[in-house]
């Protein structure tokens, strides 16, 4: 499964602004990362998203059997448009109508449901990552640290030597040991809404 990482908490993660780096001269070193990418690509990250896949994956099997219960009975009043009494179309039609309604309610709990695990994902490595990423950043003596992997940062141009994306991934896994099988120790259970539960790859929607 692969995880919709959007980031709007985190798209300034130990960016200091411009225009102090500016005023700080031509000696001030700035580095580029790609915050999403360094979530999806660490330990903890990789782990947790196989995870949810887990987590949902009983219910993404239903959606689909639904829609393959849909494909049948639709190929079935097809078929038998010419042979079929109207009493017996018109129960077809209200089971395929019925399946319907029914997939497409399931499809809006499990696809809520998993934004949210996935969020809830993304703000816990999210928060841990911010704590390595300012004491690389100020270790190594950066002023700016820009996000280029945020569509709230204009960066049109970067030379790869000033990326630090793999080397915070790196300093994270080291802080953030996952054990084998499992998450970090430290990470929390993904969360889901007790009333509604969401795919971040979504089944095949009931056909209409």
């Amino acid at each position: 499964m692969k995880i919709r990482f959007v980031l709007p908490v985190f798209a300034a993660l130990a960016v200091s602004s411009i225009a102090g780096a500016q005023a700080a001269g031509p000696a001030t070193k700035i580095a580029t990362i790609n915050v999403s990418q360094a979530i999806a690509s660490t330990a903890e990250g990789k782990a947790d998203a196989a995870q949810l896949q887990s987590q949902f994956a009983p219910r993404t099997t239903e959606l689909q059997n639904i829609s393959k219960q849909i494909d049948d009975l639709t190929g079935k009043l097809r078929t038998g448009e010419n042979t079929l009494n109207d009493e017996e179309k018109t129960r077809l039609q209200a089971q395929i109508n019925q399946l319907q309604q029914s997939g497409q309610r399931k499809q809006q709990d499990l696809s809520d449901d998993q934004q949210a695990a996935e969020q809830d994902l993304i703000e816990t490595i999210g928060r841990k990552l911010e704590v390595v990423l300012n004491k690389y950043a100020t270790e190594n003596g950066y002023a700016v640290v820009l996000d280029v992997g945020s569509q709230q940062t204009s960066v049109f141009w970067s030379a790869p030597t000033v990326d630090i994306t793999q080397q915070v991934i790196s300093l994270y896994d080291a802080a953030n040991p996952v054990k084998a099988g499992g998450a970090a120790p430290s990470s929390s259970a993904p969360r889901t809404t007790p009333s509604t539960p969401r795919p971040s790859t979504p089944a095949t929607p009931p056909k209409p």
